[in-house]
């Protein structure tokens, strides 16, 4: 019976992080270990972890590191088969890790199955929202570029030999260690280096990429994002194109285009939900300038973005004006 190492990086999720360790304590497949990393948390996070006495639940604490070394440091001390990653404030489906494992028994060129995700709201209500990838299967480099199938960092299961196939060494810290995730990557209020990952998974190894078409991951959205952190975002998907450029310049030049143009569609999108429709209209712009033909392979959802997004850019100040006016009557 395979072991699951399930590793949660904590870092400011007092207010989440029981129901993120019960999701886990109440999976239907139970041969599994929990490694909760205090990323140097401030807070009372790990004073909350403390009060469950599963024997399976290990607490390893250091400075901070950020998102990538946390999850670094998780896979040092792992001792599972498969490997999976879980955000302090996500929550899991009951029979997550059982379908998981049972896709990657079944399926001995798989190396990291994923799922659907649906959204949450910061009080764990459904939002009606999911994501979805539009494929599954035959997982190509240029498409994790561009669209990022796996969603986020606690959608998948991943098999140990896919990250002992990838890992480097560095001295970061005064020591040499095992890397998986690029810690050179790591940007502030921004995080691409899962999608460094998986694209390096891609192009370096021969383990495949597979998806299940059903939402068992819970990803909570967070309002305290700014327009200025979606903006991060795109900074830090530059960093994933050049480092992969100085490896497989071949893919690049295939991609680099369409994939910027899918990301900023997608902060786009983000920027309207946020009220930024100036800066959303303007990213839309560049999605045309990139890859026009984004029109072409999904004309109803770029439409609805560009409309969205003068919508927004036309009618906010006017919204805003409303307000102010009926806030001084």
């Amino acid at each position: 019976m395979k072991k699951v190492s399930v590793i949660i990086p904590v870092y400011n999720a007092e207010r989440y992080v029981a129901a993120t360790i019960e999701s886990v304590l109440s999976q239907t497949y139970e041969n599994f270990e929990i490694i909760i990393v205090d990323d140097g948390s401030p807070d009372n996070s790990i004073e909350v972890c403390q009060k469950f006495t599963d024997s399976r639940i290990r607490i390893i604490r250091q400075k901070n590191r950020g998102l990538p070394g946390a999850r670094n440091t998780g896979i040092r001390h792992a001792k599972g088969d498969y490997l999976a990653f879980l955000d302090a404030d996500d929550i899991w489906l009951p029979t997550k890790l059982e379908k998981h494992v049972y896709h990657l028994n079944s399926s001995p060129t798989v190396g990291i199955s994923f799922c659907y995700s649906s959204f949450i709201n910061q009080q764990g209500n459904p939002t009606g929202l999911y994501q979805k990838p539009r494929k599954l299967y035959d997982i190509t480099p240029s498409y994790i570029l561009c669209r990022n199938p796996v969603g986020n960092g606690s959608a998948a299961v991943i098999r140990r030999e896919v990250f002992e196939k990838i890992k480097f060494q560095d001295n970061l810290y005064s020591i040499v260690e095992d890397y998986y995730f690029d810690e050179r990557l790591r940007h502030a209020k921004a995080d691409a280096t899962d999608i460094e990952c998986w694209l390096r998974i891609s192009i370096q190894t021969h383990w495949r990429h597979e998806g299940l078409p059903e939402a068992l991951t819970l990803y909570r959205l967070n309002s305290g994002g700014l327009s200025a952190n979606a903006l991060k975002q795109l900074e830090a998907l530059e960093t994933v194109i050049e480092k992969t450029r100085s490896y497989a310049p071949d893919i690049i030049a295939h991609c680099e285009k369409a994939a910027k143009a899918y990301h900023l569609r997608y902060t786009a999108r983000r920027l309207v939900s946020l009220g930024d429709g100036r800066t959303a209209v303007k990213l839309f712009n560049q999605v045309l300038a990139n890859h026009w033909r984004i029109l072409l392979e999904e004309p109803g959802k770029t439409l609805l973005t560009g409309f969205a997004a003068y919508v927004v850019w036309f009618l906010y100040p006017l919204i805003l004006t409303i307000r102010k006016s009926e806030a001084s009557a």
